[in-house]
């Protein structure tokens, strides 16, 4: 069987992908991301999300447990008036930036990066799974995010919850944070910050369809019926 890690503790990520029916395992990484985009320079929003993407899984692809299976690693970045925004961590910065972020428009970019780690000839050690495809491939998915206006009281209570402290950009869609998203232009789920059909296509890259991937198998069509 094909198995997926997903390089994230995320608990978004992981339940978007059960609830599509993925089967996965998790592995976090211990990358530090300041020291990555200290080393690489990069200030480019979407480039910053494919980088700590790619850190991520192949952190995760270089462990032992990471053998015969293929790493998904995802990063989420902000972009607002130009600049990058990540996770705020305190109170203070999270208010300023909802504060400028009410009534407005912000791009979230989630970068994707994938690792076959599976054998590309098994023929040898007599394994009877499919080879790998020695992929190594990323993409970056990107969203609009169309902001209501927020009250300082509602900033305020928001931010008490603790639910924006460890979200890009300060904010989620699908928790609390969605009673103030007016409107997403792009892919839903990249802003919760893993594209199912970004992931599809690069599984499929690898040669791997995404029905492998599913809990239940393969779906005959013919066999969905609506309710």
């Amino acid at each position: 069987m094909t198995r997926l890690i997903l390089a994230s503790q995320s608990p978004a990520r992981t339940k978007l992908l059960s609830n599509a029916g993925i089967s996965h395992e998790v592995l976090v990484s211990d990358v530090d991301e300041d020291a990555v985009q200290a080393r690489y320079g990069v200030t480019d929003p979407h480039d910053t999300a494919l980088l700590l993407a790619r850190a991520k899984a192949e952190a995760v692809a270089s462990l032992p447990e990471a053998d015969g299976a293929l790493v998904i690693g995802c990063d989420s970045v902000f972009e607002f008036d130009g600049e990058a925004h990540g996770k705020p961590y305190t109170a203070e910065v999270a208010k300023e930036r909802m504060l400028r972020m009410s009534g407005s428009m912000g791009v979230l970019h989630t970068g994707h990066w994938l690792v076959d780690c599976r054998d590309t000839d098994n023929s040898e050690d007599g394994n009877d799974g499919a080879a790998g495809s020695g992929a190594t491939l990323g993409s970056v998915s990107s969203a609009e995010v169309h902001f209501m206006e927020m009250s300082e009281a509602e900033i305020d209570t928001y931010i008490a919850t603790g639910e924006p402290l460890q979200c890009a950009g300060s904010f989620t869609i699908d928790g609390y944070g969605g009673a103030f998203i007016r409107k997403v232009d792009g892919d839903p789920h990249t802003v919760v910050g893993l594209s199912i059909s970004t992931l599809r296509g690069l599984l499929g890259q690898a040669r791997v369809n995404v029905t492998e991937l599913w809990t239940g198998g393969a779906v005959d069509p013919s066999e969905v019926r609506a309710e």
